[in-house]
């Protein structure tokens, strides 16, 4: 007999993290409830009014902290499981991304203190990354046996694998990053590393918007090499992605950045693109022919020397980009993301 999850909260069902696992639990063979409250603090109320089905699992989608503690009232009445999946901790981005709080202060421990209660009263924790599941469980005093990794991955019906074509010469490679020039992307590492650059031509295009957008502009003034682009339609994005030769992912120094791995580097293997990153502590045990190049954060040294290499081993390009996509396949396809959520349920479904 199938199961029911009830999805809940004030969620943006088209969002990519979203919808690939609500396609996980399709695929799992669930049926899917959304309810989507007026207000987040009197949604158990709001739920009782509207009678809600019968449902086996309560599940409360990224970014959504809010709605946890409605959920948890609603859930524990009726002796449901609830997982949450929150993707990104408000305590870290206030915190140490956006540096709205200093790491200490009053203000910061209240909300470390609001965020952990809130994560610790799920039944079970998701994570992106099994770097993020161990900054979970130290940051808010969580056990890692409450928290299991789903990783993010791409919408395989949009981005698909493309052949890359061989480069004959008569044109430069193109190097895409595409983003919203935020501090965790370094985007201005980018445009430094573009500068240094000295090899075979190559194309530095950075698409896309954000905070960073107008210094990294104004630091590009007088290099020919580098172009930006307006951020394009989502659905618009695989067919970009095919058009360059390597892609870039993010290049911050961040803690944060090393835990996670960006949606542009799921979608770039997906389209069988070479990536170009920063380490990082969230990727699996890659192999050295992974088809993705990690480097030193924040180093536009080792990134303009890194676009050398491939740039003079042009013709190994397509190679890279087959090689990118079986990591794809291998670690972080939709088979392996709903193999992921079904550990996850049976940690919590009888």
């Amino acid at each position: 007999m199938s199961k029911t999850v009830l999805w809940w909260g004030r969620f943006d069902p088209d969002y990519s993290r979203n919808r690939i696992l609500r396609k996980g639990f399709a695929d799992l063979g669930w049926r899917i409830v959304d309810f989507r409250p007026l207000l987040s603090a009197l949604a158990d109320w709001e739920a009782a009014l509207h009678k809600l089905p019968k449902v086996d699992l309560v599940w409360l989608p990224c970014f959504r902290q809010r709605d946890l503690a409605a959920a948890r009232r609603w859930s524990r009445r009726r002796g449901l499981p609830l997982i949450a999946d929150p993707l990104i901790s408000a305590y870290d981005k206030q915190v140490f991304e956006r540096g709205k709080f200093a790491e200490g202060s009053a203000q910061a421990e209240r909300l470390r203190a609001w965020e952990g209660q809130l994560l610790r009263s799920a039944d079970l924790l998701i994570a992106d990354t099994p770097a993020h599941a161990e900054f979970y469980a130290q940051t808010f005093d969580i056990a890692l046996k409450k928290i299991r990794v789903i990783h993010v991955g791409a919408e395989a019906a949009l981005f698909q694998a493309t052949p890359l074509p061989a480069h004959d010469g008569n044109r430069p490679l193109e190097a895409l990053f595409f983003g919203s020039f935020i501090g965790l992307q370094g985007p201005e590492t980018i445009v430094e590393a573009a500068r240094r650059y000295q090899g075979p031509p190559v194309r530095w295009t950075l698409l896309g918007d954000g905070p960073l957008k107008a210094e990294c502009q104004q630091r590009a003034q007088g290099l020919n090499n580098v172009a930006f682009e307006p951020w394009l339609a989502y659905e618009q994005l695989p067919a970009r992605i095919a058009q360059a030769d390597i892609v870039l992912g993010v290049f911050g120094a961040s803690d944060k950045a090393a835990r996670v791995i960006p949606n542009k580097v799921y979608q770039a293997l997906a389209c069988g693109r070479p990536v170009v990153t920063r380490e990082g502590l969230g990727y699996p045990a890659l192999q050295d022919d992974s088809g993705i190049v990690q480097l030193p954060p924040a180093d536009p040294i080792a990134l303009a020397q890194a676009v050398v290499r491939l740039a003079e081993q042009a013709a190994m390009l397509p190679a890279l980009g087959r090689q990118a996509r079986a990591s794809y396949e291998g670690y972080f396809s939709e088979r392996v993301i709903a193999d992921e959520l079904a550990a996850a349920l049976a940690a919590v479904i009888c």
